[in-house]
């Protein structure tokens, strides 16, 4: 039988961008004599400058965070050599659950609905330092994996991996790992095979879609890598940049419908900010593509009735076409 763990000396780290959340989750620990006196950062930025300076046996993170937020924080760690074995906590508000449960898979030990309760939090830290303490034999291959594949004894490594995947087939990134693996052997073959297993577990895995996505650009398999940007992009819009990269660079090589396709996607999913639906437009006016980036346009121009720059662009696009009397419209 497993003896009880004594959950006093732990070092704690307590993400929250709202002071007062902060305040209450140290009194909370506190009142159930949990840790010592924790370590607490307002963003996942100042975390890793606490994570790289102290011990922290545990953290607890806030999914919504501005500067760096809970998602981004738990793949720098997972990503991190020194960092990637800490357990993570995350906190999230209930109407976000199923999003986190989905995105961060695997790589998160638990969570913690708002409001939290004293016990719950008591039970969720008593429940992850066991497996901490006592890691059960999937972990287990995955700790042995990562140490093999640091030696560059790659063979030994996948074989663990793929013992750990066996016992967890559903975890997306166990497979997207051994994949990566297979990449780092040499076989490309069983990498596209095992990456797209882990898409199929977990249809909402951006990571390794964007690296199917890369293969194919580097093949030129262009239909592809666009059917995958354009995945990721309904999912993310962390990787934006990337796929406009890849609209524009259709637009060079003439594949005017799929390039279409792939701005469609970051213009109506990518980020609020105004300037990135502005790049997509500029891109295709300097593509001569003024028929499409004439239906952007009117797009933005009903967005934003006030902002007379997009019309005077398609007085512009309309002047270029010999269209007068609509370019002095």
């Amino acid at each position: 039988m497993d003896e009880p763990i004594d959950l006093t000396n732990l070092s704690i780290l307590i993400v929250d961008d709202v002071k007062s959340m902060r305040s209450i989750m140290r009194k909370t620990l506190k009142g159930l004599g949990i840790g010592q006196v924790p370590h607490v950062a307002e963003n996942g930025v100042d975390a890793l400058k606490i994570l790289h300076a102290n011990r922290i046996d545990l953290a607890i993170v806030d999914w919504k965070m501005p500067v760096m937020n809970g998602h981004e924080l738990l793949e720098s760690i997972r990503n991190d050599k020194h960092l990637r074995d800490i357990p993570v906590l995350m906190v999230t508000a209930e109407s976000e659950k199923d999003l986190v449960l989905e995105i961060a898979e695997v790589e998160v030990e638990g969570y913690l609905l708002k409001p939290v309760t004293p016990s719950v939090l008591e039970e969720k830290i008593r429940a992850v330092m066991h497996q901490v303490l006592h890691p059960d034999l999937a972990t287990r291959h995955i700790r042995k994996a990562r140490a093999l594949e640091e030696k560059e004894e790659l063979k030994h490594a996948i074989a663990h991996l793929k013992e750990a995947v066996k016992l967890r087939p559903k975890a997306s990134r166990h497979l997207r790992n051994l994949g990566l693996l297979y990449e780092k052997a040499g076989d490309e073959a069983k990498m596209v095979a095992f990456l797209k297993k882990a898409v199929a577990v977990n249809p909402m895995d951006a990571v390794t879609m964007k690296i199917l996505g890369d293969y194919h650009w580097r093949h030129e398999e262009w239909a592809e890598a666009a059917g995958y940007y354009m995945d990721v992009m309904s999912l993310t819009r962390k990787y934006t940049d990337r796929t406009i990269e890849l609209g524009s660079l259709l637009l060079q090589r003439g594949m005017l419908g799929l390039a279409q396709q792939v701005f469609d996607m970051a213009f109506n999913h990518g980020p609020r900010d105004i300037s990135i639906k502005e790049q997509i437009v500029d891109t295709c006016i300097e593509a001569e593509q003024y028929e499409y980036a004439l239906r952007l346009l009117k797009k933005l121009m009903r967005e934003y009735p006030s902002n007379y720059d997009f019309a005077f662009r398609a007085g512009l696009i309309y002047d270029k076409t010999e269209q007068l009397g609509k370019a002095l419209e």
